[in-house]
């Protein structure tokens, strides 16, 4: 049995919460919700939220231990992109791309 969660508009770059997510792939639940938490990733604090929105979702389907599930699908996905301006010399302007993520977690059982 699977059980599903999702993060959307994560105000993170889809790179730095790759990185995370990708070090987590494949472990037990249990195991990544400790490793996450001594990360030294800005984008740990977002995975972990949705580590544990996904577990207490498996907990309400009557799954097998939570803590004992795989995590096996991690998905980072770009979400829209804020653009701000900011002033530069002679009446110029740059662009800054503040992006954003969905990021989604599968947790199955064994």
């Amino acid at each position: 049995m699977d059980a599903k969660a999702t993060l959307r508009y994560a105000r993170i770059t889809p790179r730095k919460a790759r990185r995370v997510v990708d070090l987590i792939r494949g472990k037990k639940a249990g195991e990544a919700l400790i490793a996450l938490r001594f990360m030294p990733y800005r984008g740990s604090s977002f995975v972990e939220k949705i580590l544990k929105s996904a577990m207490a979702n498996a907990e309400q389907k009557k799954a097998v231990n939570p803590e004992e599930m795989i995590i096996s699908k991690g998905l980072v996905d770009q979400g829209p992109v804020m653009k701000r301006m900011e002033p530069r010399s002679m009446g110029r302007a740059n662009v800054i791309r503040k992006r954003t993520s969905h990021i989604t977690l599968v947790l199955s059982g064994e």
